[in-house]
């Protein structure tokens, strides 16, 4: 892949947005929303998050998400409904606004990453999810198992939650978080079938649920390299076999780099990113998007924040 376009961007970056006249603003780890009624305005920043903190910026991380998560949402939506209502920009999603759950539902389809490292510590247990012992680091699950987590505010840690937790605390009503898990199994489902049909493992994801009256809606993102793992299929099997980490199209790069050469999982000062490693981390996205989509991304180095105004001006946002 060049990276001429990576480099170029890399003082571009999307860090906030500035726009009251969209709405009543709400700033999140990577997204910027803005309210106004029944409808919210995300705006996909190139703000790079790992360990509940906000590291740096990824040239075109945002317009890569957001891409990604549209063309998810279009392709899931006969499974469940979701919250978007118009794409009027690289980096914009206008939504219908939903009243969200508070929990994220992660489905995993093997035992990596976090989850890895908690069964490694013994910790595995919170999510009442039964585990067999012996398990060895990336294995497949026999079926896909649910790991929730509460969704926390901005600044704040996620904390794993079971099934019967939820329910007890009145996270969601029993029928909801049928509907929920269901929903999640068949999102999953659809996105391991697709990602295989591109060479990709979709290892495990989180999504978000909210309603508008009684109708269910998947929210926020979709199976994006921020909120997913991918690993490479025709290389899963020999990495396993010999104990080597699997080849990554998604955010663990950057959390597995975090680990390894600064020593850092979310305490102590937050390390300073190199250049050449959130270039990196920027051609992992873009050839993720590029796999899945089957369609090659045209990067333009540039101001985002004016044309996002630009764009959102023209179709009579702003």
């Amino acid at each position: 892949m060049n990276t001429t376009a990576l480099h170029a961007q890399l003082t571009h970056t999307l860090r906030q947005t500035d726009l009251p006249s969209l709405g009543t603003p709400y700033k999140g780890k990577v997204r910027d929303t803005y309210r106004k009624g029944d409808t919210l305005i995300l705006v996909t920043s190139d703000r790079l998050s790992a360990f509940d903190h906000v590291l740096t910026t990824i040239p075109f991380k945002g317009e890569v998400l957001n891409r990604l998560a549209a063309f998810w949402f279009d392709r899931t939506k006969h499974i469940v409904p979701n919250h978007v209502l118009d794409v009027p920009d690289a980096n914009v999603t206008v939504a219908r606004a939903c009243q969200p759950y508070s929990v994220e539902v992660v489905v995993r389809g093997y035992l990596t990453g976090s989850l890895w490292r908690d069964y490694q510590k013994g910790t595995h247990t919170a999510y009442g999810v039964p585990f067999a012992e012996g398990l060895r680091k990336d294995s497949a699950f026999e079926a896909p198992i649910l790991t929730p987590s509460t969704k926390a505010e901005y600044g704040q840690h996620d904390e794993p939650i079971s099934e019967a937790e939820i329910l007890s605390r009145g996270l969601a009503t029993p029928r909801d978080w049928a509907r929920i898990t269901e929903a999640a199994r068949g999102l999953f489902q659809e996105g391991q079938k697709w990602a295989r049909t591109r060479g990709l493992i979709l290892v495990d994801t989180k999504y978000e649920f909210g309603k508008v009256g009684d109708d269910l809606y998947v929210i926020d993102e979709m199976h994006t390299p921020d909120s997913s793992r991918y690993w490479v299929a025709d290389e899963y099997e020999s990495r396993f076999a010999k104990g080597e980490d699997q080849k990554m199209l998604d955010k663990e790069n950057i959390r597995q780099w975090l680990i390894r050469e600064r020593n850092f999982s979310g305490h102590g000062a937050v390390p300073a990113i190199p250049d050449d490693v959130r270039v990196d981390l920027a051609t992992k996205y873009v050839a993720a998007y590029e796999r899945i989509t089957g369609t090659s991304l045209a990067l333009t180095p540039g101001d985002v924040h004016s044309r996002i105004e630009e764009h959102l001006r023209a179709k009579g946002y702003l």
